[in-house]
């Protein structure tokens, strides 16, 4: 059964049926825009829904801090060197290239965001929506995934940011 988590709140994470969990699958969704529908000419005429372009990142961190740029998993370095960390690539679903400030885009234009841990079989352990409003927020470090005491534990964190880039967020870690 999959755990729905609040801003700050700790699971650890463990398979049903009680055995070791090696893999993970961190996985983000979100709705695209729906444009202001507001009277009956403008809901005839208007615009379709605007798709946003949310790139995700993993930071592999050693006592909370970045060790080298490698660390930074991302669209442009897509493993780890140790293998322990792979990026599935980037999610196609906004249109164009660019930052989301130069596309004039941020959090508070995306509705039902989430981030969701699942086991190697694809089963949902747990999920965490974001439910404030995050208007001119660029970036988000949606929570960590990191182990104590031989367990592997999730933090839902959801600390927006008016961060530019991978490399800007980053700097956070160094």
């Amino acid at each position: 059964m999959s755990v729905n988590l609040v801003k700050g709140q700790k699971v650890e994470l463990r398979k049903e049926t009680g055995g070791s969990l090696n893999h993970v699958m961190v996985g983000l969704g979100w709705d695209e825009v729906q444009p202001d529908r507001k009277g009956f000419l403008s809901s005839l005429f208007s615009a379709a829904p605007e798709a946003i372009d949310c790139d995700a990142s993993a930071f592999v961190c050693q006592n909370g801090r970045i060790v080298n740029k490698s660390d930074v998993v991302y669209f442009g370095n897509l493993k780890h060197n140790t293998d322990c960390v792979r990026h599935m690539g980037d999610n196609l679903t906004g249109a164009g290239d660019g930052m989301a400030k130069a596309r004039k885009q941020h959090f508070g234009m995306i509705r039902n965001a989430f981030i969701r841990i699942c086991d190697d079989n694809g089963k949902e352990l747990c999920r965490y929506n974001l439910s404030e409003n995050y208007d001119n927020m660029t970036a988000m470090i949606f929570g960590e995934l990191y182990r104590h005491n031989g367990a592997w534990k999730f933090n839902a964190i959801g600390q927006a940011t008016t961060d530019d880039s991978v490399d800007m967020l980053a700097r956070r870690y160094f």
